[in-house]
This record gives C-alpha cells, sequence and structure tokens, in this order.
C-alpha cells in the first residue's frame, strides 16, 4: 500500500470479511468498500429484509466516514447493489431519509447475488476536508 493511503477502520462497522478494508483514505478523497448489513457486534445479517439491511449498511457508511474525519454530507458518490431490483423503491426510502438532504450522485444496480445472501450492498467516495 502507498505510504499516503491510509487504511480506516472503526468497530462501529462490521470488519472486512475479505482482503480489503473498510476504506481507505487517499489526500482528501476516502473510498469506502462495499458494506452489508452486517451487525458489526455479531457479524450477522441484520433481520428485518431489505429496509433493515439498508438502515444498517448506511450506519456502517457514515460511521467509517466519521471515522476518517468526515460527516455524511461529504459523501459524493454511492453505488448500490440490490439483490433484487424489485426492492428499489423500500430501499430508496430508507436511503433517502439518511442521505436525502444533501444526496450525493448515485448509480443503482441490479445484482444476481451479494455476499452472505444480503439484498443490499453499497460503496462510497467522499470528499474530507483537508487534514
Amino acid at each position: 500500500m502507498k505510504t499516503d493511503h491510509l487504511p480506516i477502520s472503526t468497530p462501529q462497522a462490521p470488519g472486512a470479511i475479505g482482503p480489503y478494508v473498510q476504506g481507505l483514505r487517499a489526500g482528501s478523497l476516502l473510498f469506502v468498500s462495499g458494506q452489508i448489513g452486517l451487525d458489526p457486534a455479531t457479524g450477522e445479517l441484520v433481520k428485518g429484509g431489505i429496509k433493515a439491511e439498508t438502515e444498517r449498511v448506511l450506519k456502517s457508511l457514515c460511521a467509517i466516514v466519521a471515522a476518517a474525519g468526515g460527516r455524511p454530507t461529504d459523501i459524493v458518490k454511492t453505488t448500490v447493489y440490490l439483490a433484487h431490483i424489485g426492492d428499489f423503491a423500500a430501499m430508496n426510502e430508507v436511503y433517502k431519509s439518511v442521505l436525502g438532504a444533501a444526496p450525493p450522485a448515485r448509480s443503482t444496480v441490479g445484482a444476481a447475488a451479494l455476499p452472505r445472501g444480503a439484498r443490499v450492498e453499497i460503496e462510497a467516495v467522499a470528499a474530507l476536508p483537508e487534514r
């Protein structure tokens, strides 16, 4: 890893389930790895369907951004992966409640399957304040 790249991690988000970091700061940019609805305390997928998973995912994303010194409003781009594109409206309702005040650019993609049987995965890029 380059010396100017700073890995970011927090216990407020689930640990990586593969060879990656929760987030990586490169200058003023933070790249947040895709998050699924895992409870950071148990490592298990939260119960309650797409809305509960989306809420947990966004809590994790925001916690990683906060660990890097940012705020949710610093998120400039997200990519949402849905295992069932029919979940779009329900996911969008939760997404809007968390990031709707100053929404970032976003892509939403239907995925054939997601890790651990998740219904939603979201990755993000944030533009952080200078250190």
